[in-house]
């Protein structure tokens, strides 16, 4: 069996999560983390990876199916339908960034990548096993969508530096306790050693 944190760029996708004005905006290294991540896929698209793109945003059908009971009813309404909708210039993919047509790209209504999303389909007939995680926020997307990619059977590798958290305490704890316990956590710069 090979060294589980060994890259094959051929069965690996860097996901960049929720890299998206509106959330960017609202952190203090939000121009730091934008540099990372386009360092990172940079890197990644280098070696022959994949890279897949993730946005949280909504059409007016899905703000109107969102049940009461659920968080994300808040949403729903006023100001943030307007900045959350699918449309609004908050929840595209930041300019600063460079999608792809030939990358992965999902849209999302809930917070983890996978459960609103084609995007384990569109992973699987890429071959990928591994992915590649840089997110806003810690909290939120990236630790949901890494526990859902080890229910998925995803090999997963957190970069630090490229996820961010409004709340710095919270994303040390889970980059150096939870999110380390399902894979392995590094920084943009400590990928370049992890290729086969």
């Amino acid at each position: 069996m090979p060294d589980p944190f060994t890259l094959d760029p051929g069965s690996t996708a860097l996901l960049v999560m929720d890299y998206q004005p509106l959330i960017v905006d609202q952190l203090p290294d939000g121009e730091q983390l934008l540099e990372r991540a386009a360092t990172a896929v940079d890197a990644v698209r280098g070696r022959g990876g994949h890279v897949g793109w993730v946005r949280v945003a909504f059409t007016d059908a899905d703000f109107d199916a969102i049940p009461e009971t659920s968080t994300f009813a808040r949403f729903a309404g006023g100001d943030g339908r307007s900045a959350l909708h699918a449309d609004a210039p908050g929840t595209q993919i930041h300019d600063r960034l460079d999608p792809r047509p030939e990358d992965a790209a999902v849209r999302k209504v809930r917070v983890g990548a996978f459960t609103t999303t084609d995007l384990h389909d569109q992973l699987r007939a890429r071959g990928v096993t591994t992915l590649v995680i840089a997110g806003l926020s810690t909290s939120g997307v990236v630790l949901s969508t890494v526990r859902e990619a080890m229910d998925r059977d995803y090999r997963t590798v957190v970069l630090r530096d490229a996820c961010g958290d409004p709340k710095p305490g919270v994303h040390d704890v889970l980059t150096d306790e939870i999110l380390a316990a399902h894979g392995l956590v590094t920084t943009v710069d400590g990928l370049d050693a992890l290729w086969a």
